[in-house]
């Protein structure tokens, strides 16, 4: 295999056998893969290019607007992230991006209140781009839908009934939008645009400037190229999928290289994930499924704990030490 497999959302529209079709490839490239290109999803070439505008008109802000809503004025982990301001295992990664999440109050951290309610709150929206705050909104709603669809579609391919998931995220659901900037550099700068990782949630939606390369995705011990198609988005599973299934669906380890230098990259991946407080439901899988699950992945360095929140806050404190810094230094000890 040398690139990921294609798959059509529309087909779950037709007949009865064009929607067994699509579960039954969603199942295979999850299981196999755990990457596909998605097609069919319904969301309007007038949206994408509305989002990718705006995103382009973000990121050519001037130094000082852009750090006016820098993470470290969020006690919530949102915000502008300047150039080599995240790390991945403990490496810089070399973009700068914006991180959006629900719109809602923050959660006042008393005693007794689990250290992940903080990252619950609102978004730090720049001043100048109104625009922007409209068409994150959007997308975060529109690809939240194509989630749940999803989610149901894996359930019901998994021969579990099709609401399984859905009361993790009936309510307070943790949708997770980033805007990112790759900047071209030399070779001898460095690749890593980011790191080599494996998304921790549930499903991640990634949409790429057409014509743009840099993911790529572990299979087999080699790398697989994965640029954009255009119009559609790359989509993987997380460890929160792999948990539910007894590793018989794929969390794969994927990384992004670093453009060639004069040129640069803008993604945008959405990550979908529960409320902070849930639990992600186990699935009895059939036999003939449960013969192929490998088990969840042990990794002693990152124990993966069943409510969503504490995972993810867990992956905020690594990736962001300067947020931790600025507002939760006892953390630190």
């Amino acid at each position: 295999m040398r690139t990921l497999p294609i798959l059509d959302l529309s087909l779950l529209a037709g007949s009865a056998d064009d929607a067994a079709r699509f579960r039954d490839e969603l199942r295979r490239a999850t299981h196999e893969v755990g990457f596909f290109y998605l097609v069919g999803h319904g969301l309007s070439p007038e949206l994408i290019d509305r989002m990718m505008q705006t995103a382009r008109d973000f990121f050519a802000l001037p130094v000082d607007a852009k750090l006016a809503i820098e993470n470290t004025h969020s006690p919530h982990f949102r915000g502008y992230t300047r150039m080599g301001g995240e790390l991945t295992q403990g490496a810089t990664d070399w973009r700068e991006q914006i991180d959006i999440g629900a719109e809602r109050d923050a959660v006042p951290l008393d005693s007794g209140v689990p250290d992940f309610w903080a990252l619950e709150g609102p978004n730090l929206w720049p001043a100048e781009l109104p625009a922007l705050r409209e068409v994150a909104t959007e997308w975060i709603d529109r690809l939240g839908e194509i989630s749940v669809t999803l989610l149901r579609s894996w359930a019901e391919a998994l021969g579990a009934p099709a609401d399984t998931f859905d009361a993790a995220f009936a309510s307070n659901a943790s949708p997770h939008l980033k805007i990112a900037r790759y900047p071209g550099r030399e070779q001898t700068e460095g690749t890593q645009g980011v790191g080599a990782h494996k998304d921790l949630g549930v499903l991640t939606l990634l949409y790429v400037e057409e014509g743009k390369g840099g993911l790529q995705v572990e299979k087999d011990g080699e790398w697989i190229d994965a640029p954009s198609v255009p119009g559609a988005f790359v989509v993987n599973i997380g460890e929160l999928l792999e948990i539910a299934t007894n590793g018989y669906l794929k969390a794969t380890l994927h990384r992004v290289q670093s453009p060639p230098a004069g040129d640069s990259r803008i993604s945008v991946p959405f990550f979908f994930g529960p409320a902070l407080d849930a639990e992600i439901p186990t699935i009895e899988l059939p036999p003939e499924l449960a013969a192929s699950a490998r088990g969840v992945t042990v990794d002693p360095g990152n124990p993966l704990h069943p409510v969503f929140g504490v995972n993810w806050l867990k992956s905020r404190v690594r990736s962001h030490p300067n947020v931790v810094e600025a507002h939760y230094p006892h953390w630190m000890s």
